[in-house]
């Protein structure tokens, strides 16, 4: 029988170095939960660690998309150009500002728009260009900057995958022609266990993103603790990172360079080991820079090899299925083959830094049984058990420090 590792269980999960308890124990004993100095002090370490002059720190990715399209402008009736292989969230935050998507097609090497796909899709009502930075891999629209600043459109990038990556000299998040947002998620790169942020291209827009995550007060917490009133200007969302998700962000950021190491060594031994797979391509995030979020294959007879992994207790997921097929969105469907048919053949392979490569062996094995099965017509049951019989003496196993997901 095959011995299922306990790392493959589970497709992405978060990774914890230790201090993040104690962190949180300390915001619980001061009693400040919601913005406070921990939230302000994470604020400037992440515009240290991008090399930016401010970041905004808010509830979730989707809210930093939310209040980024805001600050930018973006009202109701305007158009938004995004790609459809993205998760719903990037959409919902769209509709949110009374905008609507202008779904866009993307490349089949990368999952992510390009500059000629953007500007296929762009209208005299397009006001923004969301591009989404699938799997921690940049999006360079460089060479259409001028032509959107001229039509007065913005670019607000969804970063929610990419915190950590670089885009040429820079990191993502520090170049000023586009606002950029991240996502602090539980399974992101750095977790705040929830949380987000928003980089912002000008001081008035960051002014602006402040003021909509707490309701339109222009003061911040710590000047109103020693004032009797303060100002409301506009309106707002209440969307502030609370203390003690910033408090885990704090530990996150100064433990990052080990994250970076696990996740790009991962990747790299996936991409190793996926050499002799002739049926499975991987989607290429662009190592030398990006810091990757995930690992993502491309098969033929995905649902096939799907159940078949699970069968084997492998948790494959998709990532994701395209927008613009979606019933809520339905009204905005535009035809878009590229990502339909990149939506079938996608898989996103287990992918946290507490994996192992032993753990990498054994899900590329699985995969290419299940490759095989798949082309034999096989349903899970079976193959599962000729795999079992044919692997009795080559199963692998995961050591107890990676099963703890520390260091």
């Amino acid at each position: 029988m095959i011995s299922r590792t306990m790392q493959s269980s589970v497709n992405a999960k978060p990774f914890i170095h230790g201090p993040e308890a104690d962190a949180v124990a300390a915001v619980l004993v001061e009693g400040q939960y919601g913005h406070s100095r921990e939230t302000e002090a994470f604020e400037q370490e992440l515009a240290q660690y991008l090399g930016v002059p401010q970041v905004v720190a808010v509830t979730s990715g989707t809210d930093a998309l939310h209040i980024a399209l805001l600050a930018a402008g973006i009202r109701a009736g305007d158009e938004v150009i995004v790609p459809s292989m993205t998760f719903c969230a990037s959409v919902q935050a769209i509709l949110m500002c009374g905008a609507v998507p202008r779904f866009a097609e993307i490349d089949p090497d990368t999952l992510c728009v390009t500059e000629r796909t953007v500007m296929e899709a762009l209208t005299p009502a397009t006001r923004a260009v969301m591009p989404v930075l699938y799997g921690g891999r940049a999006v360079d629209l460089s060479g259409i900057h001028d032509t959107l600043a001229a039509s007065g459109i913005a670019i607000v990038e969804d970063a929610a995958q990419a915190f950590g990556s670089w885009c040429g000299p820079q990191r993502v998040g520090a170049r000023p022609q586009a606002t950029t947002c991240f996502s602090f998620g539980p399974i992101k790169q750095l977790t705040c266990g929830q949380g987000g942020a928003i980089v912002p291209r000008t001081e008035q827009e960051g002014d602006a993103a402040r003021n909509l995550r707490l309701l339109g007060i222009v003061q911040p917490q710590s000047e109103r603790v020693r004032t009797t009133t303060y100002r409301v200007e506009s309106t707002g969302l209440r969307a502030p990172l609370s203390g003690i998700n910033a408090a885990i962000g704090r530990v996150q950021l100064r433990h990052f360079a080990a994250t970076e190491h696990r996740r790009r060594s991962l990747w790299r031994a996936y991409q190793a080991a996926l050499l002799n797979l002739g049926d499975a391509t991987l989607v290429d995030v662009g190592i030398d820079s990006a810091l990757p979020f995930n690992c993502v294959v491309r098969v033929p007879r995905r649902d096939a090899v799907f159940q078949l992994m699970h069968a084997e207790g492998v948790a494959v997921g998709v990532h994701y299925p395209p927008n613009h097929l979606q019933p809520a969105f339905a009204r905005w469907h535009r035809d878009l083959p590229t990502t339909e048919q990149a939506a079938r053949e996608i898989l996103s392979l287990p992918f946290h830094p507490a994996m192992t490569s032993t753990d990498v062996v054994h899900v590329v094995t699985v995969l290419g049984q299940a490759l095989s099965a798949s082309r034999a017509g096989e349903r899970p049951s079976r193959a599962c058990y000729e795999w079992r019989s044919a692997t009795t003496d080559s199963s692998t196993s995961t050591s107890s420090s990676a099963a703890s997901g520390r260091p």
